[in-house]
C-alpha cells in the first residue's frame, strides 16, 4: 500500500468526493453561481471566500483536489449544523448574508477549476 490509501481506496474516495461536490453544485452552485455571474458584489464576496478556503487548505503549498474540497464543505456543514444553522427552505436568496451558503458557494466556484473525472 502506498501512502494513506491503496489505489482502490483512493479511487473510491475520489468518486465519493466528486459525487459530494456534484450534489453541492446542484443544491447551491447552480443558482448561486448564476446569481454571482449577474451580481459583481456577490461575485466579489464569493472570491473572498474562495481565497479564504485556499488559504485554509494551504493551496499555495499543495494543489486543491476534489477530496480536499469535499471534506472542507462537509466540515463547514457539520460545524454550521452544530451551531444551529439550518439550510433555507425553498429557493435560495443570494441577497441574504448567509455566511455558510456563501462559503459553500465558494467551494462550488473552486470545484469548477478542478479537472473533471473521466
Amino acid at each position: 500500500m502506498n501512502g494513506l490509501f491503496s489505489g482502490a481506496a483512493a479511487r473510491a474516495a475520489l468518486r465519493s468526493a466528486h459525487a459530494s461536490l456534484a450534489e453541492l453544485h446542484d443544491t447551491v452552485g447552480v443558482s448561486g453561481l448564476a446569481a454571482a455571474d449577474a451580481n459583481p458584489g456577490l461575485m466579489a464576496v464569493v472570491d473572498q471566500h474562495a481565497a479564504g478556503i485556499r488559504d485554509s487548505l494551504s493551496a499555495d503549498v499543495r494543489p486543491l483536489t476534489a477530496v480536499l474540497l469535499a471534506a472542507y464543505a462537509e466540515g463547514v456543514r457539520d460545524a454550521a449544523y452544530t451551531h444551529g444553522w439550518q439550510p433555507p427552505a425553498g429557493e435560495l436568496d443570494w441577497t441574504a448574508r448567509d455566511w455558510v451558503l456563501r462559503r459553500l458557494l465558494a467551494v462550488c466556484a473552486l470545484a469548477r477549476t478542478l479537472p473533471q473525472p473521466s
